[in-house]
């Protein structure tokens, strides 16, 4: 490294304002080797020695201009750099993906993390179309190193995104991909007037171009990288974004098994049997499991957020926020914590979520951005028609509990249904939870095993307006309960909680068993309710099963001279109680010999303030006494 190079990294140690201490802890090296560097003391530092300084140097620096314009959604790169938008500078991903060597890269993170945008800025960096490209990357941290820069425009890439194949039916999806595979051709028109090409070659081109039919589909993205091996004499990148969005849709809508063979076929024969492909890169939300469409690709490396590679390269660090919140002048650094941090990837474990930060710098305001950018669908149908483990579970977590599963990251959407723990793995892709802790097992092994928890405000925030949102189809009858529980209006309770379950009884279930499992499920939804909707005032305890068919609740204030509930929910057994009446005296009765009351009065209630109901079922007629 010459001497100017040592100037420049001396002035970045300047803007970073990191002392030589922060600098050698950051890198691995000893503090006097770092003081001697930089000192310009050692005339020819080992060059691992400068990368590794450089490397702690560049990531104190990572605005790019510290720009004030932010461009919400901007998912192309090149338009990013041209118009001197905010940008966090993430093109070490380039080069730390090309060392790798990997063949197929698969990389999970959850949506609105920058895989797009990644993808993008690696399209324009190895594509042959864009022989200008030195004026996005000049500035901008691959460019530091000659090696990388050669690779500038050398590749034909293929790059194609599935992130809109959101089709209610099979024959739809094909559609919309053999769609996306035809524009993907004209794209590559110009290929067509090269004499290396044979007659049948051009036909087959121009006729993907007009129209791409099922049959066709599978092989197309294959051909067309050996088409375009023989026009430029360098095999193929192929780039895939959102790669797993067909599937998803497929599992919601009911033609998973159909979209699964095809899409096995498409990836077979785009990634594994390519002898024109250099190198593959896909990006999506979940790990879906080999068996499903995986199953031919041996050559596959998938990084997921458990992974350590790559684990800073998606998404902001604390250090990238911080920049970013100086830059903009932000004193609100705690409350922006609380609300954007807590994602864990591989040994990161204070990343931000882009889209969220980038979104309150703009607006200037706490908000949920990144909640409100999906309908969250299959998420909340999964919690809503989940057994009663599940839905016990999740009132953890919103209680702001930890929660320990075996987790798969490999998701089998086919079996969503029937393993219980599937969905935990769905939200840690999601990126809805957090892996705090990995446990290890008596022999201090690891295998798969988690403390989990929601991820932070904003994710907790999103759940409770999901769950509320449950209770819609009540109109005001689950609201107006709630009034007559509260002013203790024992026949307006019975009037609209008979009215609260014709309405919803039906809506948490999934169809199996539904007369045993009605009144089950529809309690454990009922107290994610109450929980969301008295959260402000009171403390809502549950889950305590007193026996086959009972579930107790206990409404606690925070303010103890206030009113407090014992609820006690009993399904009708007809060989031991003749009526509702009988059900109701039985869980009034349970109420007693239990004496819940105790804990009320050991946490401060004053026994004249605690209330006790018995709740009686039968299918979905609801007795209250």
């Amino acid at each position: 490294m010459s001497n100017i190079e040592i100037k420049e990294l001396q002035q970045l140690k300047k803007e970073s304002k990191l002392t030589y201490s922060d600098i050698a802890s950051r890198a691995g090296l000893p503090l006097s080797t770092v003081q001697k560097v930089l000192g310009g003391k050692i005339k020819s530092p080992r060059p691992a020695t400068l990368e590794a300084i450089e490397d702690v140097l560049h990531k104190s620096n990572p605005v790019i201009g510290d720009h004030r314009e932010i461009s919400i959604g901007n998912q192309d790169f090149a338009s990013i750099i041209e118009n001197n938008y905010f940008y966090i500078d993430k093109t070490s991903f380039i080069r730390e993906w090309w060392d790798k060597g990997d063949v197929v890269t698969l990389i999970t993170r959850p949506r609105r993390f920058g895989k797009t945008l990644n993808l993008s800025m690696v399209n324009y960096f190895f594509s042959n179309k864009y022989q200008d490209g030195k004026k996005w990357f000049e500035n901008l941290d691959i460019w530091k190193n000659k090696e990388y820069r050669a690779l500038l425009g050398k590749y034909p890439v293929i790059f194609i995104s599935f992130a809109n194949v959101k089709e209610p039916d099979y024959e739809g999806a094909i559609r919309s991909i053999c769609s996306i595979i035809s524009e993907l051709f004209r794209g590559f028109r110009e290929i067509v007037r090269n004499e290396s090409l044979l007659e049948t070659d051009i036909e087959y081109f121009n006729g993907i171009m007009e129209e791409c039919k099922e049959e066709q589909a599978a092989g197309a993205i294959n051909r067309l990288s050996r088409l375009l091996f023989e026009c430029y004499g360098e095999k193929v990148i192929i780039l895939l974004d959102e790669y797993d969005t067909p599937m998803q849709e497929a599992y919601v809508n009911g033609y998973w098994d159909k979209i699964s063979s095809f899409i096995r076929n498409l990836f077979n024969s785009t990634f594994k049997t390519n002898p024109y492909m250099l190198r593959g890169l896909m990006s999506g939300i979940t790990r879906i499991s080999k068996e499903s469409i995986f199953s031919d690709l041996n050559n596959l490396r998938v990084i997921t957020t458990t992974s350590e590679t790559y684990a800073d390269k998606f998404g902001f660090t604390q250090e990238e926020v911080n920049h970013a919140l100086e830059v903009f002048g932000v004193k609100e650094k705690e409350e922006v914590k609380k609300w954007y941090d807590g994602f864990h990837f591989g040994n990161v474990c204070e990343m931000y979520n882009p889209w969220s930060i980038l979104s309150f710098l703009d607006e200037k305001r706490i908000a949920t951005y990144w909640a409100n950018t999906s309908s969250n669908s299959l998420v909340s149908k999964l919690i809503r028609e989940g057994d009663r483990g599940i839905k016990s579970d999740f009132e953890c977590l919103l209680n702001d509990g930890v929660i320990e599963k075996e987790l798969d990251e490999e998701i089998v959407y086919s079996n969503l249904d029937s393993a219980a723990d599937g969905i935990w793995s769905l939200l840690l892709a999601s990126g809805y939870l957090k892996a705090t802790e990995i446990i290890a097992d008596e022999n201090g092994l690891y295998y798969g095993k988690y403390k989990l928890r929601l991820t932070n405000q904003e994710v907790k925030t999103m759940f409770q307006k999901m769950v509320s949102s449950w209770f819609k189809a009540c109109g005001s009858n689950y609201n107006d309960f709630i009034k007559a529980l509260l002013v203790k209006d024992i026949k307006a309770m019975n009037y609209y909680m008979n009215q609260v379950a014709l309405s919803t009884f039906s809506f948490f279930d999934t169809g199996k068993n539904v007369s045993r499992s009605s009144p089950e499920r529809f309690y454990h939804g009922f107290i994610l309710g109450l929980l969301v909707d008295l959260r402000d005032e009171y403390i809502v305890k549950s889950n305590r099963e007193s026996g086959f068919g009972r579930y107790d609740v206990i409404i606690e204030p925070k303010n103890k001279s206030k009113d407090a509930f014992i609820l006690e929910f009993k399904v009708h057994d007809s060989d031991e109680e003749s009526t509702l009446e009988d059900t109701v005296t039985a869980a009034k009765k349970q109420i007693a010999e239990k004496q819940y009351s105790v804990d009320l009065e050991n946490a401060g209630v004053k026994n004249k303030n605690i209330y006790s109901y018995g709740f009686a079922f039968e299918g979905k007629k609801v007795l209250i006494g």
